[in-house]
């Protein structure tokens, strides 16, 4: 047997050597399953003599296909040439490489992400804010998440009359720049290899097996494509845990991997059970809970750790006792093996707080993106406009920065004028008639745009990338705003300016470079939160349930165990409380060694005290594995020096738990108010789960939910 098959256990190298047209590797949580589908795509390579180049293995993350491709090179030699990709990186590769079978897409396209599509679609509707699109926008990135065209039946999206009229507005106007948006990269090949039988031949031919890990986390679109991928004479092999699809609100369907043995007649199943993370308690927790739901099919896990303490269920009265009291669990220093999770970003505000008075390090997964900075969308909008002179988002938002005198009404002029004539948006800004100011403004742009084109391929794209922040005057434009922030965002452009070091010159690198930024959008994330701490530091984690899925922490606090904050009371069906049970399952399975749940009988929410009562997921806990007591004997006593928020600021409008919308920003609700010096100032938290500090009197795009805006 081969060094790299000796690691496995019975089942693991069952899957690992299976033969046969398709199969599907249910893998429980901590079960060695990236082990397992590494290895097998080395099998195949090293024993069954398969071409590196006929195996195509798609995921979910760039993280998780660097991994994949970094064990399988260190397996066997040649593995290199194995297609290791995102479904989305898949997709964006098949479009560039085939752009010429379409006349309406540019081999060098942008990649759209769902800013950038709000602001397309506000360019087709000029008149509306975007506050008034932003559902159209997540109800076509809906649509095509099933691959729906504008004139299928949208119903099952929403029944709102003109859906499919703005729909098809804003695909024509895509089409017409040649961009794609985050769904297009998996709707637009589906419709290539439906519609071209020669290319779908080619592919089925260069790709014998097909490998999908995280399987559960697929929606019907890459189910749709997975089908275009496998004809006759290819071989199948799909990876997932139905009790881990959590991704409904993205468009993942659980039915995808239920139904998986259906529609592929004589699939193999092959269950991995045995865990290798937890200990027995908390396995045990996790498993007779999942087994509540009844769209499954069912497993059972275990470990060899049969050691481990019950889990602790805690009762208190409020998030501020809630608070101190995982502060008092942290006196222990264990505060790197620590994460706090809970069901929405909100409820992280008490917690930051808390610490933050009490001078514990922590930082928040996902709060901010690096990528979401005004300063890196500014640069990348250069050069996306670059690539397609066409791309009228780009183009809105870059061209008066600094201020050039082309305000948005000449800027809509501009956009409406170059779709009408069919040119690019430079040459239409040539045939209109600008004010002295604006002329002037545009010049000084076309300068900036000249130097560009000439350079592109002239020096490699890290300098190019450094020399057009410097011939941009972008730091300048940031200190006449704000000088305070001008240096971090100066420090934050050279970050990009570094990421582009290693791609080369041209073109070609610059689409490559943009493209993998926006399709491994945590690249360059920050873990920073206002407390200073870094992720490599000792610090605890605060994360949301969705956050953890593939993580793991020795200890797992998991707080808000209340009916109607999880599960929120909102469930429609049967089918949605499944999948809160499931985000439940994937909180627990996260815990190596501890679990404590949290439960508060009253909580402010939106403003307001609200009682509760403890969640129903808690009387489905093992009453052997489990401890209930009050937060004092856990040696979680509430710590003094955090009490309820008083602040200057109670008597406003933006009162705490009111609901707010800011256009650039999105949805929110106000998590403190108080004046510093004689100006209001609040602090909000997003939905997006980043927050932030405004001055309502200078800040025209913040404004407060009226009743019946608010859902």
């Amino acid at each position: 047997m081969t060094d790299y098959l000796k690691n496995l256990n019975p089942v693991q190298l069952e899957a690992v050597t299976h033969e046969g047209p398709s199969l599907l590797i249910l893998a429980g949580a901590g079960s060695g399953k990236t082990r397992v589908i590494t290895t097998k795509i080395a099998w195949l390579i090293d024993q069954k003599k398969l071409n590196p180049r006929s195996i195509l293995a798609v995921t979910f993350t760039n993280k998780a296909a660097a991994e994949m491709r970094g064990r399988v090179e260190a397996m066997v030699p040649g593995a290199g040439q194995v297609m290791i990709r995102t479904f989305h990186s898949f997709g964006a590769w098949l479009m560039r490489m085939n752009a010429h079978l379409t006349a309406d897409l540019n081999q060098n396209f942008s990649i759209y992400d769902d800013d950038d599509a709000l602001s397309l679609l506000q360019t087709v509707f000029p008149d509306k804010t975007k506050k008034k699109l932003k559902p159209y926008s997540t109800w076509i990135s809906r649509a095509k998440d099933y691959c729906l065209a504008p004139g299928d039946d949208l119903t099952s999206i929403t029944t709102v009359p003109d859906f499919a009229e703005v729909y098809d507005r804003y695909e024509k106007k895509l089409r017409s720049i040649g961009n794609l948006d985050f769904g297009g990269l998996i709707a637009r090949p589906v419709e290539l290899l439906k519609t071209n039988e020669d290319l779908r031949r080619r592919v089925r031919q260069r790709f014998r097996i097909i490998m999908v890990d995280e399987y559960q986390d697929s929606n019907a679109a890459q189910f749709e494509l997975l089908k275009q991928l496998v004809g006759e004479g290819n071989s199948v092999c799909v990876v997932g845990d139905d009790d881990q699809s959590i991704y409904k609100f993205r468009g993942a369907e659980v039915k995808n991997i239920l139904s998986f043995p259906d529609y592929f007649p004589g699939t193999n199943v092959i269950r991995l059970e045995q865990n290798y993370r937890s200990t027995e308690p908390i396995l045990e927790i996790a498993s007779q809970v999942v087994a509540n739901n009844s769209n499954r099919l069912g497993k059972k896990l275990w470990t060899e750790r049969k050691e481990g303490e019950k889990a602790r269920v805690v009762y208190l009265e409020n998030q501020i006792e809630e608070a101190n009291f995982c502060a008092g669990l942290l006196q222990d220093g264990n505060l790197k093996g620590t994460a706090i999770l809970y069901r929405t970003n909100a409820q992280s505000m008490s917690f930051e707080t808390c610490f933050s008075r009490l001078d514990i390090p922590y930082r928040i997964v996902g709060a901010l993106r690096f990528l979401e900075r005004e300063e890196i969308k500014d640069l990348l909008a250069l050069l996306s406009l670059l690539l397609n002179p066409s791309d009228s988002v780009a183009f809105a938002r870059i061209i008066n920065k600094p201020a050039r005198g082309l305000g948005k009404a000449t800027v809509n002029r501009i956009i409406a004028e170059a779709g009408s004539r069919g040119t690019d948006l430079l040459e239409a800004a040539r045939g209109i008639k600008l004010s002295a100011k604006a002329a002037a403004g545009f010049e000084d742009f076309l300068r900036l745009f000249s130097f560009m084109d000439d350079n592109i391929d002239l020096m490699p794209l890290s300098e190019f990338c450094a020399e057009l922040v410097r011939k941009s005057r972008l730091i300048d434009h940031y200190s006449g705003k704000d000088e305070t922030t001008a240096s971090a965002k100066e420090d934050n452009l050279n970050e990009l300016v570094s990421a582009a070091s290693g791609y080369g010159d041209g073109r070609q690198a610059l689409a490559l470079f943009l493209e993998e930024l926006e399709l491994d959008r945590e690249t360059l994330s920050r873990r920073e939160t206002d407390s200073g701490f870094q992720a490599d530091e000792n610090a605890v984690t605060l994360i949301t349930m969705h956050n953890t899925k593939g993580l793991e922490f020795d200890r797992v606090i998991i707080t808000g165990m209340e009916e109607g904050v999880f599960p929120s009371g909102r469930e429609e069906s049967a089918d949605e409380l499944e999948e809160e049970r499931r985000i439940f399952y994937v909180s627990i399975t996260r815990a190596r060694n501890e679990l404590y749940l949290t439960s508060c009988r009253n909580r402010r929410i939106w403003g307001r005290t609200q009682f509760f009562g403890p969640s129903m997921f808690l009387s489905e806990l093992p009453e052997e594995w489990v401890e209930t007591a009050d937060a004092g004997e856990f040696g979680g006593s509430a710590l003094t020096g955090y009490g309820a928020d008083v602040s200057a600021g109670r008597n406003s409008k933006y009162r705490p738990g009111t609901p707010v919308y800011h256009e650039d920003y999105g949805s929110g609700v106000v998590a403190k108010s108080g004046t510093a010096g004689d100006q209001l100032y609040v602090i909000i938290q997003f939905e997006s789960g980043r927050s932030g500090r405004f001055l309502p009197a200078y800040d025209a795009h913040l404004e407060i939910f009226e009743n019946d805006d608010w859902i």
